[in-house]
């Protein structure tokens, strides 16, 4: 375990609710989730993706899915509602969370936003997320993830 790691905003949120959570620190280099697993010497499905997505009104929302999965937005618009749910660009997304693409973590962002976890997600014993840094990832509990951002469990893998 990290003994020295960055405080961010998503520590800071965490620590505010008393959430228990492992520290892992390595070199980043390059985006993406499976990167991050090569480094760590994980299995990919099990480092959770935080991405942002828009409705066409612009409301932004969060979905969390595994490493070796994409979303399908067609599925995810029409458990919405929606017409239609893209990406957010790198720059709308960094304004909307605070934190730089490559380092998001749905923890602690600027604008609360409704969170939607793949529902597989749920199963596995521990997960690596986002810890608001480039290189930065916690483990934590799934089921700690999802009560805490109070998220929505979704099946929007492809």
């Amino acid at each position: 375990m990290a003994t020295d790691y960055p405080v961010t905003m998503a520590v800071r949120f965490l620590r505010e609710r008393d959430a228990a959570f492992e520290p892992h620190v390595f070199a980043w280099e390059k985006k993406g989730a499976k990167a991050s697993a090569e480094v760590l010497g994980v299995d990919a499905a099990i480092v959770i993706k935080t991405l942002v997505f828009e409705k066409e009104d612009k409301s932004p929302l969060l979905v969390l899915m595994d490493g070796t999965h994409e979303v399908s937005t067609k599925t995810l618009a029409r458990l919405l509602g929606a017409k239609v749910v893209r990406p957010c660009a790198t720059a709308r997304a960094e304004s909307l969370t605070g934190y730089q693409v490559g380092g998001i973590s749905p923890f602690g962002t600027k604008t609360a936003m409704p969170v939607y976890m793949q529902e597989d997600l749920i199963l596995l014993d521990r997960a690596f997320i986002n810890g608001g840094k480039r290189g930065f990832l916690i483990t934590m509990e799934p089921d700690a993830i999802r009560a805490l951002l109070d998220a929505t469990l979704v099946d929007v893998a492809v």
